[in-house]
């Protein structure tokens, strides 16, 4: 089977395959309009542009919108302008300074309103990755085509919690950035966004000022385009002994039957997911708990404790640009733990969105941030779609970057949007149930036990000291962060107690 896997089309699982598992280098939106556009942005489309103008736009010229161009055409424009997604990275600078202002405050930072190419996502990013952000972030945006602008938004500044972890080869060996979390936005062409410091701390005594708590130096708006959905993929013909890949998979519902001869193949294979990735699929099918079982060539009769594989989207279902990553793959000796995030993105997008909302983090990730690829292994949008997030092979226990400290030898899942005061849909909770259960199951881990974790180092546990908690747990578990968010949070004994009964415990 593996020399006809190796003539068919595959992008992200297929050098996975073929790679042994090794430790890593550390070894271990309510819309109010506007009268008027501001000046307009004059930057060529299509690439990833850095633009040195400051706050001030090139021209003091004027438009008005009287009538926006119809989806059509703001379809056709952005896919002209930016086929694959672009990243505008603006510097921000101080503003003008309020008749109010404390002696001594810091300035705050930001941009005026103005026109931008298109853009769906956006984010503040500076140049030392370990400074942190203290003070707020917010943004408003204006709808592509219209006057409409949206209210003041805030932004996550969460420091330095998302990231690979201190001494590893991804974090020394790149230029890495900090930066707060991006904030989906949906189409837009025009921002503001203002950046304000924390209020220095009052004085402990008469004779002590206060001292002002500086912003991060460096600071950039990145305005993120995620580029047009990919296109469905046409059948292909069949090599040799082979049916052809059918071109439903990406609409094929969980209990859709294969064709026989593919079936009779997956049944021999040990890692089948990742070899229906390799054949081109846009969507990894899911498996019964016989399947399943199956698949990772258990004994007969033995007791697999593993849960039945869910439907996965792969990354070229979600339309993963691969030549922006890093080319090889990171991976640690196994899986013990899962922790579950929080995109901190917002839940203004719908399902539909999801791939580019995942495309637009990836870009961040790697272009704005600095990192080798999608920090997260996988993603979960709000109807319970699973996501295949950083490449090197579902199956595989391949190194992220999700939780700072506490990357090897675990598993980042991230919920796409924002659950600190909302409660994340049961189906996302339910996805997160079917994964752990499957994936950890692959490990032999326990979705309702414990593990001893050595930390790597965070702003929680030191580097070196060993840490029991659960095989699912938070983000704030490893780290001092709101991630996954409270009310996510307060769902994962749910989410354990389901994972472990699908694998039958």
């Amino acid at each position: 089977m593996r020399a006809l896997l190796v003539t068919s089309v595959g992008v992200t699982c297929a050098a996975a395959l073929t790679l042994p598992l090794a430790a890593p280098a550390s070894s271990a939106p309510v819309l109010s309009a506007a009268s008027a556009r501001p000046p307009s942005l004059t930057t060529e489309p299509g690439t990833d542009t850095t633009d040195t103008s400051g706050t001030t736009a090139p021209d003091t010229t004027t438009t008005s919108d009287t009538t926006a161009p119809d989806g059509a055409e703001l379809r056709a424009a952005k896919s002209a302008a930016a086929p694959a997604g672009s990243t505008q990275s603006l510097p921000l600078a101080p503003l003008a300074v309020p008749s109010n202002r404390v002696a001594g405050a810091p300035a705050v930072q930001g941009l005026p309103q103005r026109d931008a190419r298109p853009f769906s996502l956006v984010g503040v990013v500076w140049d030392d990755a370990e400074a942190e952000l203290h003070g707020t972030v917010q943004v408003r945006t204006r709808a592509t085509g219209t006057t409409r602008w949206s209210d003041w938004q805030d932004v996550e500044t969460h420091n330095a919690d998302h990231a690979a972890d201190l001494g590893s080869a991804e974090r020394e060996g790149r230029t890495v950035r900090g930066a707060t979390a991006p904030l989906w936005v949906g189409d837009s062409d025009g921002v503001e966004v203002r950046v304000r410091p924390e209020s220095p701390a009052a004085p402990e005594s008469q004779d002590r000022a206060a001292t002002p708590v500086p912003l991060p130096e460096g600071m950039r708006l990145e305005l993120v385009d995620p580029g047009e959905d990919p296109a469905p993929e046409p059948a292909r013909g069949a090599p040799a002994n082979r049916a052809a890949v059918p071109a439903v998979f990406a609409d094929t519902p969980p209990t859709a039957a294969l064709p026989e001869v593919l079936t009779a193949e997956i049944a021999a294979a040990s890692a089948v997911n990742a070899e229906v990735a390799e054949l081109g699929a846009s969507v990894i099918p899911a498996l019964t708990q016989a399947e399943t079982a199956e698949s990772v060539n258990l004994a007969p009769g033995a007791k697999p404790y593993i849960g039945p594989r869910p439907r996965i989207v792969t990354r070229k279902g979600w339309g993963a640009d691969e030549k922006l990553r890093e080319r090889n793959f990171g991976y640690t000796k196994s899986v013990k733990a899962a922790f579950v995030h929080h995109s901190a993105t917002g839940n203004n997008y719908t399902c539909k969105q999801a791939p580019s909302v995942l495309r637009s983090i990836y870009r961040y990730h790697v272009k704005s941030s600095g990192w080798r690829d999608f920090g997260y292994n996988f993603a979960v949008d709000k109807c319970g779609n699973i996501y295949e997030g950083r490449a090197g092979g579902v199956t595989k226990a391949v190194l992220g970057a999700h939780t700072l400290g506490f990357n090897t030898n675990t598993m980042g899942i991230a919920v796409l949007g924002s659950y600190g005061s909302t409660n994340p849909p049961a189906a996302a909770v339910t996805a997160v149930s079917k994964l752990t259960a499957w994936k950890l199951g692959l490990f032999g881990a326990n979705p309702k036990g414990k593990v001893t974790l050595v930390s790597g180092g965070s702003n929680k546990y030191k580097k070196g000291v060993k840490v029991k908690m659960n095989v699912i747990s938070g983000h704030r578990d490893g780290f001092a962060t709101e991630c996954p968010g409270a009310r996510l949070y307060k769902k994962l004994g749910t989410a354990r107690t389901s994972s472990a009964k699908l694998q039958g415990r």
